[in-house]
């Protein structure tokens, strides 16, 4: 990264960070907009910036980019419509799963790394008696969400396992806290438990965007 590069970065990442405080304290739909947008303009001018060096991998770029649009409109339509924002944020992780493939080519070890991480997800939303989802319907679409985050996640790991990349490190990083913060999620909106768990959920949530969105600006074509 070069010294624009830096300073832009890190001028973005505090100002996600201080709406990120501001949203757990004060609240408000137009807090957390403004805070999204800022991670997906992050995104796009790392985008910009990196697409200057050479052998730069543009379909992960482009791909990793719209995966963030996806998130911030998630994240705002969640506050209005819990399961179709629920479906944009799972849009989103599919290009964010395309958007790995284009660093490794997928394999089928991809989806056994999925099904590791899905499956006490999954017994968990099922079998634990802290939940109260209201019917079949919202418990499917936890479940379903849960089937294309985790093979998002899945893709992150094996990608670092095989190639450990700067690259491949900001996105398991910012996969892993994308991950943890919807599973605090999960338990703030559906379990009846202390506050924390909705502050557990911001504090990793907006740290995983920023990781994510810092991402394009270490892309390279080399694919394997």
């Amino acid at each position: 990264m070069n010294k624009l590069s830096i300073i832009l970065n890190s001028i973005f990442a505090f100002l996600i960070i201080v709406g990120d405080i501001l949203y757990m304290t004060i609240g408000g739909l137009l807090i957390k907009s403004i805070t999204s947008a800022l991670f997906l303009l992050l995104g796009l001018i790392n985008l910009v910036l990196a697409l200057k060096s050479q052998k730069y991998n543009l379909k992960f770029g482009i791909l990793l980019v719209i995966g963030l649009f996806f998130a911030m409109l998630g994240d705002i339509i969640l506050e209005i419509n819990f399961i179709i924002g629920a479906l944009l944020f799972a849009t989103g992780h599919i290009f964010f799963f395309i958007s790995y493939c284009t660093i490794i080519k997928f394999k089928a070890t991809d989806l056994i790394a999925g099904a590791i991480i899905f499956t006490p997800f999954t017994l968990f939303i099922l079998l634990a008696p802290i939940f109260d989802f209201g019917g079949i319907l919202m418990q499917g679409v936890c479940i379903f969400y849960t089937v294309i985050i985790s093979c998002m996640l899945g893709k992150s790991i094996t990608n670092y396992i095989k190639e450990k990349s700067k690259l491949n490190l900001i996105l398991l990083i910012g996969s892993v806290l994308f991950t943890f913060s919807d599973f605090m999620l999960l338990l703030n909106v559906f379990a009846n438990l202390p506050r924390i768990v909705g502050i557990l959920c911001l504090v990793s949530y907006y740290p995983a965007e920023i990781f994510l969105a810092l991402s394009p600006a270490f892309a390279r074509s080399e694919n394997k």
